[in-house]
């Protein structure tokens, strides 16, 4: 090793131990900023500005002050928890906790309580249910603050929408230690509150980012420091790169450029400043010597930084570059790539059009089956690039029974059109079965939680099971708009029991419900581009949607059908699918 790649070394050694030192003097700062905004019940952005002000008013050092904060008393009183609510927490197989909001005298969300927690709750650094359940989130746990999950919580009371993060780099501070950890994280709204459900990624499932998804492809090596802990991985195509014995463990930062060519180490000394001191990606080349002698090596590099900019991780993406054939290869790959992505990028709303199509077809007409008769409306949005994800099946199972279904996959576009297919060709293979509604649900959610990877793929159904015997419905939903029921010309919504929609969180169960029909009963089945109007709420929507069923006559259900969409008036921003039931 020469001496200036030892200068090197000593530099990132330095580097490294100024950089735990301030995570450390941060981590003191932000439970003091934590256990201030639980006192003053502000946001933990207030309560910095709050202490900065009284550190400088006062003459003391901000760390001193910090360090003299006590923690915020608990709440006397949890805010009440349905059953329900408990009831679906525990549905959930992973960590999850019942988030209630706590507001200021504005009104304004501020923080909240962990109201609730199931069994397998636990925070990082091993903490259950017994230890969170009743504390103040951001005093419990003040790594939600610069991880961004409380700002996330926040946008999904106030929007509604579910929100998936992963992975989310998070790190906590406890009795002078830190406790670094990769999450993936769910969070849907949920009564008044929020769901949130959490797990640690292990090693295996950090592979599946897109970096390490990219370098299995094209046979690249990828490493991780945490410069938290010190804490390092490699790919086994690392150890063939630099020529290292894999018995020997992948090889620390700071020993980096002592494999490097001495005229090249300049280059390595530029790359670290650039990652650790200034928080930036680079890239970079340079030679470096192993038992097989010199090789050509280009590096794709990028610190992680919590929100404050301190550096806790460093990736890198490094490629044997030494034949100038694998360059010009990825250089032509990368020219198709760019390519192709343009033409799918002008080509994707016309090709998600023709799979709508495929996919659903027989967009009206009626059906009939055992027992009911079924007309069916299916009307795309105009707009191409608003096409959603609206599906219906209906169909007559072996063991006698009739599927109806109905729902919707949540976005626009090819992605919708995708998640649609999924949808709908799950159910009709699920089916198949014998299991209720219930469980297909719960199946069908599986389904599309576990087929989404770095987006939320969520929908919406209604799912039941008409005996055409009996004439009894058994049906359950999954945060859809609920069925509409006409008896003796009067219209009532049935009330759905409470159900998540689909793949917002993992392993959850659906609750059966039954409805007695009787001959003549009509039942309309819709999605929320039914009821929705840019210029109105749904509540507005589904009166609408009754007055007009209440004045329609109901002997013909396609005859019903196009009544109803002709009172409410058709609004086009949207897709549209009713489907109307008559019992015979």
């Amino acid at each position: 090793m020469s001496r200036d790649s030892d200068d090197v070394t000593a530099r990132i050694r330095e580097r490294l131990s100024a950089l735990r030192a301030r995570m450390r003097r941060e981590a003191v700062l932000d439970e003091a900023v934590s256990r201030t905004a639980a006192r003053l019940n502000i946001r933990p952005e207030e309560a910095a500005r709050h202490l900065s002000r009284q550190a400088h008013g006062s003459g003391v050092e901000l760390e001193d002050l910090a360090a003299t904060v006590e923690p915020a008393p608990p709440p006397a009183t949890l805010p009440p928890v349905p059953g329900w609510v408990l009831a679906v927490l525990q549905a959930v197989h992973v960590s999850a906790a019942y988030l209630a909001p706590v507001v200021d005298d504005d009104d304004r969300p501020v923080d909240f309580v962990i109201a609730a927690a199931n069994e397998q709750a636990r925070d990082v650094t091993g903490r259950g249910a017994a230890d969170l359940v009743g504390e103040r989130l951001v005093q419990a746990c003040p790594g939600v603050v610069k991880s961004g999950l409380l700002e996330a919580y926040f946008r999904v009371l106030a929007e509604g929408r579910p929100l998936k993060l992963d992975p989310v780099e998070y790190v906590e501070a406890r009795d002078h230690k830190l406790w670094p950890a990769s999450l993936t994280v769910r969070a849907v709204p949920l009564h008044e509150g929020v769901l949130a459900s959490w797990r640690a990624l292990d090693e295996d499932e950090r592979l599946i980012s897109r970096w390490d998804r990219a370098q299995r492809e094209a046979e690249l090596g990828w490493a991780e420091w945490t410069l938290t802990t010190g804490r390092t991985y490699w790919t086994a195509q690392m150890y063939g790169i630099f020529g290292r014995d894999p018995a020997d463990g992948p090889m620390p930062l700071e020993e980096l450029p002592g494999t490097v060519v001495e005229a090249d180490v300049p280059l390595v000394d530029e790359l670290m400043s650039t990652l650790l001191e200034h928080g930036e990606a680079a890239d970079s080349e340079f030679r470096i010597r192993q038992r097989h002698g010199v090789r050509q090596v280009r590096t794709v590099s990028e610190p992680v930084l919590d929100d404050s900019g301190t550096p806790v991780l460093v990736r890198m993406l490094v490629q044997d570059i030494t034949r100038g054939r694998r360059r010009e290869r990825a250089l032509s790959a990368a020219h198709e790539q760019a390519v192709s992505q343009r033409r799918r990028a002008e080509e994707e709303q016309r090709v998600a059009h023709r799979l709508q199509d495929a996919i659903q077809p027989g967009r009206s007409g009626v059906l009939d089956l055992p027992g009911v008769r079924i007309a069916v409306r299916y009307l795309p949005a105009e707009d191409v690039g608003r096409l959603g994800g609206d599906w219906f099946k209906a169909r007559r199972l072996p063991d006698g029974r009739v599927l109806v279904a109905i729902g919707d996959a949540m976005g626009h576009g090819l992605a919708a059109v995708g998640l649609m297919a999924q949808m709908r060709f799950g159910l009709a293979g699920l089916a198949y079965t014998k299991a209720d509604a219930a469980q297909l649900a719960t199946w069908l959610n599986d389904l599309i939680y576990h087929n989404s990877e770095t987006v939320a793929a969520t929908g919406t159904a209604v799912i039941g099971h008409f005996d055409p015997g009996s004439r009894l419905l058994t049906w359950t939903s999954a945060g859809h708009p609920p069925p509409l029921l006409v008896r003796d010309g009067v219209a009532a919504l049935l009330e759905p029991p409470p159900g998540l929609m689909l793949g917002a969180l993992e392993s959850v169960a659906y609750e059966l419900t039954s409805t007695q029909l009787h001959p003549g009963d009509m039942l309309f089945l819709y999605t929320d581009g039914v009821i929705e109007r840019r210029d109105q709420d749904l509540d507005a929507g589904l009166k609408s949607l009754l007055e007009a069923a209440d004045d329609c006559p109901l002997d013909d259900p396609e005859a019903a059908i196009g009544c109803v969409l002709d009172r409410i008036g058709l609004d086009t921003h949207d897709d549209v699918c009713l489907l109307a039931l008559r019992i015979r």
